[in-house]
């Protein structure tokens, strides 16, 4: 019989959390979540640590293994067997074997190290990336019944590329899997009844937020030149695109709307591609071309921290182009919750969207004030937008009104509830 971990406490005071992802690092989603969390379990008093196939966390506290990152070559050639077809070979199989055999070792060893009471994993049970990395983890929190937060931020149905696949087996055991020591927790609420539909699995909805108990600091020295290096006439307005450049992202409805709001702007896109090609990237820049719309991909000069491209030129924060920008533009299709219609209103900027579902039903209600779009920029959208960006004291009374809204919602306080309930249900005080 293989050693049982036992939880080192019995009661939710002064946890060792492990957070568990295939990666921690970067301005994805999930990571910058994660920030949150982090810093909200901090606040309760948590010690927590790292494990992921990519980390940004302090060396010590971090447990770094290669293979459960998606990206790693071993991963990658799993993924390519099976997501094209209904079959997969015997290599694939045994290679799946092994692998998952290979994390297991290493999370009971992350787990004793840390003296670990408690998993928070971050989409590595419901997104199937690394199948392995998601095996291995039901198969130790069966054998361990150590407690653990499932933390889902995408499930694999939700998405056209694992539609096909000869993982049945692996999904149904793992993505996610249904066992006593897990407690689920979705960002939606359609997502909560996905999931209880499709395996019975209760979960608890907890929604992405901000720090809106703590405004941002006012503009300061550093980025008062940001409008400079990303060229940004004098007499045009800033309009940000806070995004990754995918197609779900449908920029193309932001070019749109800056060609017909018949004023000088310039539309700044503040991420790269990311891992989906860059065919999108291109087919925007051929797109601006035609509409004659000023369009600066500015993923070289924007990140989620200040620093220096390698050249030295100043690369600027992510909060530095929302507190510079005149107005936000985020026209998705689908989004799991929506961190760049947060990051707008924390940052007290105008925001044209589309009415994507999940604002409709989880966000909308709340009585946000925002131009919403269907399918597609219509001449009320335009003429909306334009008009808010002729009077800024209306936008900035629009501002105010949903930054009080977000501290009511979705603030660290919010989360810290949430979390204290799910830990006290997991340890029983």
């Amino acid at each position: 019989m293989s050693a049982v971990i036992p939880p080192r406490k019995t009661s939710a005071h002064h946890l060792h959390v492990g957070f568990v992802s295939t990666r921690l690092s970067g301005t994805d989603g999930v990571s910058l979540e994660v920030i949150k969390w982090d810093h909200v379990l901090a606040a309760m008093g948590h010690e927590r640590f790292y494990f992921a196939g990519e980390l940004s966390w302090p060396e010590e506290r971090s447990y770094l293994v290669p293979e459960a990152h998606f990206q790693h070559p071993d991963v990658q050639a799993i993924n390519a067997d099976l997501f094209d077809d209904y079959t997969r070979t015997e290599t694939t199989s045994r290679r799946v074997g092994e692998l998952k055999a290979h994390l297991k070792h290493h999370l009971r060893a992350f787990i004793r190290q840390y003296h670990i009471d408690l998993l928070i994993v971050e989409n590595a049970l419901s997104l199937p990336m690394n199948v392995p990395l998601g095996l291995a983890l039901a198969e130790l929190i069966a054998e361990t019944d150590i407690p653990t937060i499932a933390h889902h931020h995408d499930f694999w149905w939700e998405r056209t590329r694992y539609a096909v696949h000869a993982a049945g087996d692996y999904l149904q055991a793992a993505f996610p899997p249904n066992l006593p020591s897990i407690r689920h927790v979705v960002i939606n609420s359609f997502a909560q009844a996905q999931l209880a539909l499709r395996t019975g699995i209760s979960a608890v909805p907890i929604p992405n937020v901000m720090d809106f108990e703590h405004p941002p600091p006012p503009p300061d020295v550093y980025a008062e030149d940001i409008r400079k290096a990303l060229a940004i006439p004098e007499n045009a307005y800033f309009i940000l695109q806070p995004t990754r450049i995918v197609p779900r992202k449908r920029i193309e409805h932001a070019i749109e709307l800056v060609r017909r709001l018949d004023l000088p702007a310039v539309l700044v896109i503040s991420h790269a591609s990311g891992d989906e090609g860059n065919d999108y990237a291109q087919y925007l820049k051929e797109y601006a071309t035609l509409m004659g719309v000023t369009v600066r991909m500015a993923a070289d000069r924007i990140a989620y921290h200040r620093g220096r491209t390698p050249a030295g030129e100043k690369v600027y924060a992510l909060a530095d182009a929302y507190q510079h920008a005149d107005l936000v533009t985020y026209p998705s299709a689908i989004e799991g919750f929506g961190n760049a219609f947060l990051e707008a209103i924390y940052y007290k900027r105008p925001l044209v969207m589309s009415a994507y579902p999940i604002f409709r039903t989880d966000i909308q209600p709340k009585g946000f004030r925002v131009i919403a779009f269907q399918d597609f920029v219509d001449d009320a959208t335009v003429t909306q937008t334009r008009h808010l960006l002729l009077h800024p004291e209306e936008a900035q009374a629009m501002c105010e009104h949903n930054y009080q809204l977000g501290r009511r919602y979705f603030s660290y306080r919010t989360l810290e509830k949430r979390l204290a309930a799910l830990l006290s249900d997991c340890f029983g005080d």
